[in-house]
């Protein structure tokens, strides 16, 4: 019985980012599935999903990989790492004190299609939201054992550095299946393409 209810929260949780993670669709600087601010869930008020600062010099920081294309979604995403994550090697998992910062941009449209760059990129149109991802020593230790994704939590801003209270469980489900890869969507291509450079 417990194992079903387990397994029906985590295939919940794992919809719920099909419907969130993937396919966020902009409406202004709203998106699909967010909750106001000052608002959460249970998971997020018992651990630090929400709390965490959107660094002010994140843009310094090496790139993690940019000009994602999400087509489905109309995105094109930019990720940073700050200087403690980009010295982790291949194969490692990520220190306590590594951060990430997501941007998530608009895709450019030309009429009913994606507007391509001379590059075959899409091109970026406004920015959307921020993502934050950050580690620390004791972070996941107040999350549900079907949501934790070991010491990784999770922040949004809006495109004016504005805090969100999104349903962090779609962030955690999205990652959940990454274990071998402490969590990080895109591990490998990071790495291949930081050894290309």
């Amino acid at each position: 019985m417990k194992m079903t209810i387990v397994f029906q929260l985590i295939l919940g949780g794992l919809l719920l980012n099909l419907a969130g993670c993937n396919t966020m669709e902009s409406s202004g600087n709203k998106m699909s599935g967010e909750k106001p601010a000052g608002t959460a869930t249970a998971a997020t008020q018992s651990g630090p999903d929400g709390t965490l600062a959107l660094p002010a010099d994140y843009k310094s920081w090496p790139k993690f990989l940019t000009d994602i294309k999400k087509e489905e979604a109309k995105q094109v995403r930019d990720i940073y790492i700050n200087p403690a994550g980009a010295r982790t090697s291949a194969g490692q998992s990520f220190p306590n004190g590594t951060l990430m910062v997501m941007e998530i941009y608009k895709a450019k449209m030309d009429g009913d299609k994606l507007a391509v760059g001379a590059d075959g990129k899409l091109v970026k149109g406004d920015l959307a939201k921020v993502f934050v991802m950050g580690k620390e020593q004791g972070w996941g230790n107040h999350v549900p054992e079907s949501l934790k994704n070991g010491d990784w939590a999770y922040a949004a801003y809006d495109a004016s550095s504005k805090p969100l209270m999104e349903d962090f469980t779609k962030c955690r489900a999205c990652h959940m299946p990454l274990a071998q890869k402490d969590f990080v969507h895109r591990y490998d291509e990071y790495f291949q393409s930081r050894g290309r450079m």
